[in-house]
Parts: C-alpha cells; structure tokens; sequence
C-alpha cells in the first residue's frame, strides 16, 4: 500500500541506523512489528500468576 508520511528526517535516519535497515520502507515496517510486539507482551502480562500451567521449569530447562 502506498502512503504519504511527513516524517522527521533526523528520527526516520537515527532509526535506519539503529536497526541497520537500508530503506525507510524497511525501517518503518520494522516499528510497526515491534509496536505490535510490545503490545501482545503487554496484554500476555496480564494474565501473569492468573493461569496454573503445572509446570517444572527446572525440568524443562534440564536441571534435575
């Protein structure tokens, strides 16, 4: 999809750097995953004490 943005050039080339993305399409595409990514952890957080799962994490990670 095509869009027209008026973004500050200083950010959007501070951003490209950070992530090593070579274009700002990438660099914007890269965002929008990690704001969403952020906001699926915010949400499973709240379920955090909430949710019995009966595990072992020593078993699980080996340590016997």
């Amino acid at each position: 999809m095509r869009t027209t943005l008026d973004l500050p050039e200083k950010l959007l080339n501070e951003a490209m750097k950070i992530t090593r993305t070579g274009t700002k399409t990438g660099v914007i595409v890269l965002a929008l995953r990690e704001l969403i990514r952020k906001s699926k952890i915010t949400d499973l957080k709240k379920y955090r004490g909430k949710i019995d799962l009966d595990i072992d994490l020593d078993e699980l990670r080996d340590r016997h």
